[in-house]
């Protein structure tokens, strides 16, 4: 649908379902208490299998699940990828309780994760955007500045070379596609 070229790295904007798409690494919209849910959450599990789960639970015991911002890693059970990101996004209360910043710190630390387990390719959805409430277009222009800004700010640590924001919507999709039209 778009595609840009930042440092290294192509970023493109696709719709569909995340779980169909093939690369390294997915992330996942998760909750803290990494235990499923629904929208992508749901759908990741569900098409990923139980595999999913239990490293979840692993996690769930060393580390009591995964607070707002952050983000851990698992296997991708039956999924086409190598790994599984699963971040915390915020829910949406009003933009004045340090959303913006949580929301940046999902796609940072994602970013950061699947670095240092050397993929070369990852995709995200649209994360808190579903029933944690955050209106979509603050939420594209911050998940695209954190991701910008990230592989401008550390180009020499960066071995990625292909970033999608996956949109299950088309809404979702046209509103990244403006946003990444700044960078041609």
């Amino acid at each position: 649908m778009k595609t840009v070229t930042i440092g290294n790295t192509m970023i493109s904007v696709l719709t569909g379902d995340i779980t169909a798409w093939k690369g390294d690494i997915i992330v996942n919209a998760a909750n803290s208490g990494l235990l499923g849910g629904n929208g992508v959450d749901g759908a990741i599990h569900r098409a990923g299998g139980p595999e999913i789960m239990e490293q979840c639970k692993e996690i769930r015991k060393l580390q009591g699940g995964c607070p707002p911002g952050y983000a851990v890693i698992t296997g991708a059970g039956n999924l086409d990828v190598k790994h599984v990101i699963h971040t915390v996004g915020p829910i949406w209360e009003g933009g004045g309780r340090g959303e913006a910043q949580t929301l940046a710190n999902c796609y940072r630390s994602s970013l950061q994760l699947a670095n240092e387990v050397g993929a070369h390719s990852i995709a995200f959805p649209n994360i808190s955007t579903g029933i944690y409430g955050y209106p979509k277009s603050p939420a594209c222009d911050v998940a695209l500045k954190a991701v910008t800004d990230f592989l401008l700010g550390e180009p020499e640590d960066n071995r990625l070379e292909k970033i999608d924001f996956v949109c299950f919507e088309i809404d979702n999709a046209n509103l990244y596609v403006r946003w990444l039209e700044r960078y041609d």
